[in-house]
């Protein structure tokens, strides 16, 4: 019995270091930032991180393969994983131990699996499924890591949910910009619907800016309330994807059609110091 316990140890501690592996290798950014939080809750945000990654990765790079029947084996994997508690692969059965510890509702997976279903079936969306897919595609990652944040109470969850979805929004719409030019060329897509006619224009541009504006300003209120032992990173996170739409907005709209930007090393560095001052002298 204590060899059994022992074998099942190493197996979720492989399983642990899967998702760290994942995300380090798919994001240094959000690697960085997670690092930053307390050591109590970064495994559990790793195993988000590399949930939802796997399924990004199946509307978004296997396109040469039935990616409806991928995606809908993967959403019975989970579902079976969070039933039985276990899984053979390793990073659903590290997400299931942290859904189960942290009491994430079951909801959040399913508008997540939604969302990636409507990127297999919508080119352009409208105003309605567009708000509909941010919520499942990134408005519900945000909810998961608040679930994880505020484990001990449910009362700053419920005070700070608002503001972790307008956080998970703007980090999507400003991806969504960033990747515009793949996104439109290589995978047929146009998530924003400020663009009508489905051309990228200065007005719709300009609209975009603004919607992202106001999400960062009222995330950063919650950013403020959140338990120290996650602020930290979080509000490393928000830095730089505040950087992202900065340099977005120096950009015409021919050039983000054609120009995927990143943000240097160099800047990463500079924008960790002045989060550590800032968190520092608590200057949020």
């Amino acid at each position: 019995m204590n060899n059994m316990l022992h074998n099942r140890q190493i197996y979720s501690h492989i399983a642990r270091h899967t998702s760290c592996f994942v995300t380090r290798q798919y994001s240094t950014s959000f690697s960085l930032s997670i690092r930053l939080l307390d050591h109590h809750i970064r495994g559990a945000i790793y195993a988000i991180y590399g949930f939802v990654r796997l399924g990004d990765e199946i509307v978004d790079t296997f396109i040469d393969h039935d990616r409806k029947a991928i995606l809908e084996q993967f959403r019975q994997e989970t579902f079976r994983a969070l039933e039985y508690r276990v899984s053979m692969n390793p990073l659903l059965h590290n997400f299931q131990e942290t859904v189960h510890k942290y009491d994430i509702d079951y909801d959040l997976i399913e508008a997540f699996f939604e969302s990636m279903a409507m990127d297999l079936q919508t080119k352009q969306f409208e105003r309605s499924n567009y708000t509909e897919y941010i919520y499942g595609s990134a408005e519900v990652v945000g909810l998961m890591c608040l679930k994880v944040f505020c484990k001990n109470s449910p009362e700053s969850y419920q005070e700070l949910e608002i503001h972790a979805k307008q956080l998970g929004a703007a980090f999507q719409k400003v991806n969504f910009l960033r990747d515009i030019s793949q996104d439109t060329n290589e995978l047929n897509r146009l998530y924003f619907p400020h663009f009508g006619n489905g051309l990228i224009d200065r007005a719709g541009l300009s609209r975009i800016v603004k919607e992202i504006e106001s999400d960062f300003k009222d995330a950063l209120l919650g950013i403020r309330k959140l338990p120290s032992n996650a602020r930290f990173g979080v509000l490393l996170a928000y830095e730089y994807y505040q950087h992202l739409l900065e340099k977005l907005k120096t950009l015409s709209p021919e050039s983000i059609q054609t120009t995927r930007i990143r943000v240097s090393n160099l800047m990463k560095f500079f924008l960790f110091l002045k989060t550590a001052v800032r968190f520092k002298l608590n200057i949020i």
